[in-house]
């Protein structure tokens, strides 16, 4: 347990990690008690199978105030496969605005850095300005979880289904007007990778677009959730890859809510197949092939997995 009064066994998070020896192949539970944990947490490669249990992600929050690259500023940075975290805020503290006129200049300060696959996060929060989350690789699964952010705040080429989810578009005025959410990197037709948002709500201030092409075939779908009236009417934006337009995979399946007109997107969005809208939205489709989900959950529920109690 790690606790900021010395009454757990640890009081940093940073310290626990450390404790797990390496190639570790049983589940291991770190408590975290309520509190702001202000460090940079890393868990490497070599740490499979651990579990970050909050208390509750308003009051447990792990913070850092490092930017200026998406990969390496990150607060929390995972490399590990077999990873679950819950009830946890992630939080890059770091201003974000470079002064350098009336609008300021908004720089990369990621919350969270996520590579390991087998992956998933429930009712955390997410919050910074740009680069939010680094979905950057791997199968990952959100639910319930909370992003805030201005530009390509869920960027990567992470395959991951994001289900009853909230996107707040903050401080769009800080980008000359104009913030993006997403930003996928997927680069090949062959690849399998692409962001799911799943009867999600997206809220904030704008205008704001749902993606923009970071990869030359970038694949997002939202499907049934709802879009506050703030979205820009084009929905998307090929950035730099104008010409290429048919390569690029974004869609829009029974949203709902003022932001959801489509009658002014742009003409490249896809129209999906019900067969390719399946093996899309469907969770053991896309990303949980092995039932991995199932053996976090339970790896929560029976007495196997060892709580991290000793120093």
């Amino acid at each position: 347990m790690v606790d900021q009064s010395g009454k757990g066994n640890f009081i940093h998070v940073q310290q626990a990690i450390d404790s797990i020896p390496p190639n570790n192949q049983e589940w291991t539970i770190i408590h975290l008690k309520p509190g702001v944990y202000n460090e940079k947490v890393e868990i490497s490669a070599d740490k499979p199978y651990i579990i970050l249990q909050g208390e509750n992600r308003m009051t447990t929050v792990i913070q850092w105030g490092d930017f200026g690259s998406s990969l390496e500023s990150s607060t929390f940075k995972l490399l590990a496969e077999n990873f679950m975290a819950r009830e946890i805020t992630f939080k890059n503290t770091f201003d974000n605005v470079i002064p350098t006129g009336l609008l300021g200049k908004i720089t990369w300060a990621p919350a969270a850095f996520v590579q390991g696959d087998k992956v998933s996060f429930y009712s955390c929060s997410f919050i910074s300005l740009q680069d939010t989350l680094t979905d950057w690789q791997g199968r990952h699964y959100f639910e319930q979880c909370y992003f805030e952010g201005v530009i390509d705040f869920i960027w990567g080429g992470g395959q991951s289904i994001y289900q009853n989810c909230v996107i707040n578009v903050t401080e769009s005025l800080l980008a000359n007007g104009n913030a993006y959410i997403t930003a996928q990197a997927r680069e090949s037709d062959k690849e399998t990778n692409g962001f799911v948002f799943k009867y999600c709500k997206v809220t904030g201030s704008g205008p704001a677009f749902l993606g923009r092409a970071y990869g030359n075939y970038s694949r997002v779908v939202f499907y049934k959730s709802v879009f506050a009236d703030f979205i820009a009417p084009q929905g998307w934006d090929a950035w730099n890859h104008k010409g290429k337009e048919e390569m690029i995979t974004y869609a829009e399946i029974g949203c709902t809510g003022p932001g959801a007109d489509m009658s002014k997107r742009v003409k490249w969005e896809k129209n999906l197949s019900e067969e390719e809208v399946r093996q899309l939205v469907r969770v053991h489709l896309f990303i949980n092939q092995e039932m991995w989900m199932q053996e976090q959950l339970h790896a929560l529920t029976i007495s196997g997995p060892h709580m991290l109690m000793e120093k």
